[in-house]
């Protein structure tokens, strides 16, 4: 079988994206087919037309004028309609490295649920992330960072390109198009959050959400050596 990984990427992000990508093809033990999530491509298949605008260093997005941070905030709930409503799919933002097998992953996909997430109980503290990119506070924080997505699921016929594009930032992040009980849970590890999760949790996952080793301000960050090494070794 092979997995097929949609992984969000964003031009400021370069290094993260590739560490990403090496680390979750390092570790695996089943194929995996890594499509990048580019917003450009995107607009160009007609997939993507939500539209924003930028003032200073933030994107806001014009439907619901909130603030959002990466290019691909929106374009991750497009996995089903790229995965042709077929078979399971992962989604995962850039800012990852993988420590642990996504073919472990995999084997906890249970065919109930439309999705399965970490479900992080995230509120952060800080007003300020990333490169200078407003904090946002929201219900569910995080739990769409990284998806198991059951693109068969009925449920999920629901999520479209049109209401992709057309529904607020809330609405896609909160899972909406769900039922509470179609949203399934997934172990912590696999979405561990630096600087808030557990340092008793062995991470298969870290997820550098405020920010990480590749912004100059982030070098004081969990397992930053193991990023490092990452990325020497695809010698980027």
């Amino acid at each position: 079988m092979t997995l097929n990984v949609y992984v969000g990427y964003d031009p400021r992000e370069i290094d993260a994206y590739a560490v990403c990508v090496a680390s979750l093809s390092r570790h695996s033990t089943i194929k995996t087919r890594i499509t990048t999530l580019m917003k450009r491509q995107l607009e160009a298949q007609g997939l993507y037309w939500r539209k924003s605008y930028v003032a200073g260093k933030q994107a806001f997005d014009t439907i619901d004028k909130k603030p959002f941070s990466t290019e691909f905030s929106f374009t991750r709930f497009l996995v089903p309609t790229l995965n042709d409503f077929t078979g399971w799919a992962l989604f995962c933002d850039c800012d990852f490295m993988f420590r642990g097998d996504v073919g472990d992953l995999l084997a906890l996909a249970d065919p109930r649920y439309a999705v399965m997430v970490v479900k992080h109980n995230h509120e952060p503290l800080e007003d300020i992330k990333m490169d200078g990119v407003e904090q946002t506070r929201y219900s569910r924080k995080n739990w769409s960072s990284l998806i198991l997505w059951n693109c068969s699921h009925p449920s999920n016929q629901r999520i479209t390109k049109e209401r992709v594009n057309t529904n607020t930032g809330w609405w896609l992040h909160n899972f909406c198009w769900l039922q509470d009980e179609e949203i399934g849970s997934l172990p912590e590890a696999w979405n561990w959050l630096d600087g808030y999760s557990s340092k008793d949790i062995d991470p298969k996952a870290v997820h550098y959400t405020s920010g990480g080793p590749w912004f100059s301000d982030y070098q004081d960050v969990a397992y930053i050596d193991e990023w490092k090494k990452e990325l020497d070794r695809i010698g980027a």
